[in-house]
């Protein structure tokens, strides 16, 4: 059986994923589709479902970090084909330890808050028969 595609406007890519369609623009000047974006009559921009989803990896590598740069180097590789897997996974392992390093310095900060909070929910406690000294640094 024969693959429907979808084709897709900008605007509703745009929907689908999240982006406007500034940044879609912006994601095709900086290289970052796996696949060039096709033209339909008329030269408007057409999407396929495929372009969604690599559009998909793409906001979740941005979100966790990753530079553009990077980005750009993935999406080279990924369009050059196998053969360089390898390459792909040091790429991506590089973002990992990036992205499990900010992870433990956010738990840290999110240790710190949750101390202060509890410090200030006793001193706010009307019930509380705590000492209501603050000992840790930055009351």
């Amino acid at each position: 059986m024969a693959e429907v595609t979808t084709s897709l406007s900008i605007g509703q890519v745009a929907e689908r994923t999240g982006l406007s369609v500034h940044a879609l623009r912006f994601y095709e000047h900086e290289g970052l589709f796996v696949n060039p974006v096709r033209r339909g009559p008329g030269g408007r921009r057409v999407y396929r479902q495929d372009d969604v989803d690599w559009l998909t990896v793409c906001i979740i590598l941005r979100a966790s970090g990753m530079p553009l740069t990077a980005l750009r180097r993935y999406a080279d590789l990924v369009r050059q084909g196998a053969g360089n897997e390898e390459e792909r996974r040091t790429l991506l392992r590089e973002h990992q330890a990036r992205v499990t390093t900010q992870i433990d310095r956010l738990a840290e900060c999110l240790d710190l808050i949750r101390f202060k909070v509890g410090v200030y929910e006793d001193l706010l406690d009307p019930d509380s028969a705590a000492d209501h000294q603050c000992h840790a640094p930055g009351r």
